[in-house]
Order: C-alpha cells, then structure tokens, then sequence
C-alpha cells in the first residue's frame, strides 16, 4: 500500500522506530525526526501527518502537527469483567492508593509518570511532591504470568502479534513461531465489545492453573514492536495517530487530551 502521509518521530530514536521508518519508505512515505518538543513552521498542520513517540512528547507537538491520538479509556481495565482480569483491578486516584496497606501493582493508565510495579504498601508511591494527588491509578491484585505477549489490534483484529516475555524474562519470539499462535488470537477476540479504540495495542498472559487474561492496554503509537511484523505494526500506527480531523464521532471520545502548549 502506497501512502503520502508523513510519519513523524522523536528524537529518542528506539529500534521500533527505525523499523516503522523503513516500513513506511518502503511505502513511499516520507518520514522526518522532530529534534526536540518544537515543531518547525513548515511540519505545522502537515497534511496527512503522523506520529510515533512517547506519550511526553507526543503531548508536546501532537497539537501543532495536527495529529488525533488513540488511547484506550484510562479506567478500561478496571472495567473489565473478572473473565477477562482474572484479578481485582480497581480504578482511582494516587491520593487514595497511598493509603493502601496491603501489597499491589500500581500503574499510571496510559502514561509513565512514576514507576509501574509492585507496591508493598502505599506509602512507597511519590509523594505530593512528585505527583499530584488526582493522578488517576489502576491498582491490581498481584498475579504471576507465565508468558506474555504484545497484539496490535485493528478494528477488532490481530494485525500482528509478539511473545515478549516468560517468567518475568525478556523472550521476544514473533507469535507465529509460538506455540501458543492459535490461543492467543482466539483470547483476543473475546475482547470484542469491551469499549477499545479501532486502533489500539493489548498486552494479553497466561496465569499458571487460572488460564488467559489481560495485562493492559497501550496506545500504538507509543508502543514497541517486539517481534511483530513492523508493517502490520505500521498500519495500527497510522490509524492511531492521524489527522485529528479524519476521526469520527465514535473514535473522538478515544482521543488523548492533548495539553495546549505555550511558546515562547
């Protein structure tokens, strides 16, 4: 597929945005490096624009290049029916997961603003300090996954997929080659109707004895590729992150609030 959209990367270069690169030249796209949080006048509202960066910078120029991002709702997981967690997983605010006195695994939803892990209590997550007290927060119960992988789901579909980890372990293998290629498909598919965005990336596991669940959701644009084929990947991308003005009334609630920015 030929396309004449501009792919737009940070300047924190990582090997999935080399390969998104070359998968997009590939296709006669042009791709450019934005150097820093400034977009210069002439990639302002570029005409059929995309982006592929970290959520702080993508916060920093999506705006000005005039690019809409897909995110899933911050408290979808929270949402889901216990079938699909396999864990209690509650959606709330910093403030009130500092009075936790219980071991847990606490997340920022869809950014990286403090470390996502384990949590003897709740008095190890930043203070005021650090982090605002509304900041919203998944805590979940702690489970072990034996093996996870990475999806990157278009409208519903497995575009491609990625083993990245076993035990706890880095172990990238691309999904093809995994012998759990046919289960981790079908497991998706029961995430129909659970209120994700066309164009989204799931982390989905296998708890020992208690069988598949998921572990998050992550916005495609931002996610690493793993071993999924980059071109598969590249599609997702471009759905996810694109003119603001091609989303339609369904998508928009799934679009990241992007901060105005103010120039000097």
């Amino acid at each position: 597929m030929t396309i004449t959209r501009t792919l737009f990367l940070s300047p924190r270069l990582t090997a999935t945005g080399r390969a998104l690169a070359d998968a997009a030249r590939r296709r006669g796209a042009q791709v450019e490096t934005l150097h820093d949080g400034r977009v210069p006048d002439g990639w302002r509202a570029a005409e059929g624009a995309s982006l592929y960066a970290g959520p702080l910078f993508a916060d920093a120029v999506a705006r000005e290049l005039g690019v809409g991002l897909l995110e899933a709702p911050e408290d979808w997981l929270a949402r889901l029916p216990h079938a699909l967690t396999l864990r209690e997983v509650e959606f709330t605010t910093i403030e009130e997961a500092r009075r936790l006195r219980r071991p847990a695994f606490v997340k920022p939803p869809n950014d990286k603003s403090f470390p996502a892990r384990v949590y003897p209590d709740g008095s190890g997550l930043p203070g005021s300090d650090a982090v605002e007290g509304t900041e919203p927060v998944l805590v979940s119960d702690i489970v072990a996954f034996a093996v996870e992988y990475r999806l990157f789901l278009l409208d519903g579909e497995v575009r491609t997929g990625s083993r990245y980890a076993t035990r706890g372990a880095l172990d990238v293998v691309p999904l093809a080659e995994d012998p759990r290629r046919a289960e981790v498909p079908a497991f998706a598919e029961r995430l129909a109707g659970t209120g994700l965005p066309s164009a989204i990336v799931v982390d989905v596991g296998l708890i020992d004895g208690a069988g598949w669940a998921v572990v998050e959701a992550n916005a495609a644009w931002a996610s690493g590729h793993y071993a999924c084929d980059a071109d598969a990947a590249l599609d997702v991308v471009l759905c996810a992150a694109r003119p603001e003005g091609e989303f339609g009334e369904a998508e928009r609630r799934f679009l990241r609030p992007v901060p105005e920015v103010v120039r000097d």
